[in-house]
């Protein structure tokens, strides 16, 4: 693999020094940084050189929580809750196969890498029609054609309606299928090597969707196949109540009591954490996946980050599905994580360098990831965004990080995974996105034909 040597750039290191640049040099070989520092770079022989005057250099931007799926079916229940929105598009999601995944994951993740992105989590959890295997390879078919690093979060439901659960009958898989198709997944797929492309997790989707046997069971397979665990709670006040009702407790109490909150663990949302809970959380390493623009577009509320951080609980950034938040930037999360957080606690809640380290550093501790990837530092992969601060949207404000966050969404002068190029000033270089946008639209289209039949 060619050397790549970026130069002239400002670099955000974002390690635990909190280094910067004004301008500084990065340099990778065979897909791992080999310097990164001030001033100019060194000479090496055949590399590819890029000249980054003007860019900020950063990691680049980890998903920890996204449903890829639901790019079929954007615009749907655009002014309901949660559960109303669920509800709602359950039965589009019933008719979903590897057609609409393959459609839907391929451009999802395209946008993805347009929005700074190099390592997607997925969580996928409807499975209709016996086509789970089938669904499974569609995701993983789809990062390998963008070039993405894919964490594909095996989701499963088993609590039907006439269980008391949120979904109907028809789209839960009964318990023990449900744990053999994860199993599985990881069986055939997990890479656990360093650098690795592809990494599956054991997720069963809520608490209101999924039977106690199937979280207890989902845990012991996870430290079986030594995997990670992945879940949505505490998204909503709905989800508390359900769990007092049903349970007794709090929702971090219940999972708690099924062995669910240890240090392989990340929980997207986060919503509605008592002190209590957040101490506990903290205490034992489990994760978060801050989506504050899905949050914001379900009315759910605003997650207190600036607490969860004081109490030691790792968090990163998440898009969420695109059916609950539609543009799915995850360069726009950076400032509505700090707008969330201002607007919870005021001014000084959150600064612009704390909402980067969540979109990379803190999305790679989430996935157990962070020797690897999440910062600009010798030896790490080199998942490298190039930031391009030039333009009219950026022109004027005073440092690039600000720049970055707290600006315009900034276009890519370059975005590499393990130093392979994905984006190049702009452009989508591992795929036609003319192409992707219209098998997209022919898939949606396609389901909300059979909807309306």
């Amino acid at each position: 693999m060619t050397a790549l040597v970026i130069e002239h750039a400002a670099i955000a290191a974002v390690d635990a020094a909190g280094t910067e640049h004004r301008q500084g040099h990065l340099v990778a070989e065979n897909g791992v940084i080999t310097a990164v520092g001030a001033g100019p770079a060194p000479r090496i022989e055949g590399a590819q050189v890029i000249d980054g005057a003007g860019c900020l250099a950063t990691p680049g931007l980890v998903n920890t929580h996204h449903h890829l799926y639901q790019w079929a079916t954007r615009g749907h229940a655009t002014d309901h809750s949660l559960f109303e929105w669920l509800v709602d598009l359950y039965p589009v999601w019933a008719r979903i196969g590897p057609a609409h995944v393959a459609s839907a994951n391929t451009a999802g993740l395209a946008w993805l890498a347009l929005s700074g992105c190099t390592t997607a989590a997925d969580h996928h959890y409807i499975y209709p029609n016996g086509h789970a295997a089938d669904l499974v390879d569609a995701q993983i078919e789809a990062a390998r054609r963008i070039g993405l690093r894919l964490h594909l979060a095996r989701g499963s439901m088993d609590r039907g309606v006439s269980d008391g659960g949120l979904p109907p009958d028809h789209l839960v898989e009964e318990i023990d299928a449900a744990l053999a198709a994860t199993a599985e997944a990881v069986d055939r797929h997990h890479d656990p090597a360093p650098g690795s492309m592809l990494r599956i997790a054991v997720a069963p989707c809520s608490p209101f969707s999924v039977s106690t046997d199937l979280l207890r069971e989902s845990a012991a397979l996870a430290r079986d196949k030594h995997v990670r665990l992945h879940t949505h709670l505490c998204e909503t006040l709905d989800e508390a109540e359900f769990c007092a009702q049903v349970h007794g407790c709090d929702p971090v109490e219940y999972m708690e009591k099924v062995g669910w909150i240890d240090a392989d663990a990340w929980l997207a949302h986060a919503v509605h954490l008592s002190p209590d809970a957040q101490r506990r959380l903290g205490a034992a390493g489990t994760g978060v996946a801050h989506c504050p623009s899905s949050n914001a577009r379900l009315g759910t509320g605003l997650a207190d980050v600036p607490a969860m951080l004081d109490a030691g609980i790792p968090v990163g950034l998440g898009v969420d599905g695109a059916a609950s938040q539609e543009a799915g930037h995850l360069g726009e999360e950076l400032r509505q994580a700090v707008y969330t957080a201002r607007q919870r606690k005021g001014p000084h809640a959150m600064d612009a360098r704390t909402a980067l380290r969540l979109g990379t550093i803190g999305g790679a501790r989430v996935l157990g990831r962070d020797a690897e990837i999440g910062s600009l530092e010798t030896g790490k992969q080199a998942d490298i965004a190039l930031w391009d601060l030039t333009g009219l949207g950026h022109a004027g404000i005073a440092h690039p990080v600000a720049a970055l966050v707290l600006g315009p969404p900034a276009p890519l002068r370059l975005l590499t995974v393990a130093g392979r190029p994905v984006v190049e000033r702009g452009e989508l270089r591992t795929a036609d996105t003319t192409e992707l946008a219209r098998d997209l639209a022919a898939a949606s289209a396609n389901l909300r034909e059979a909807r309306d039949a």
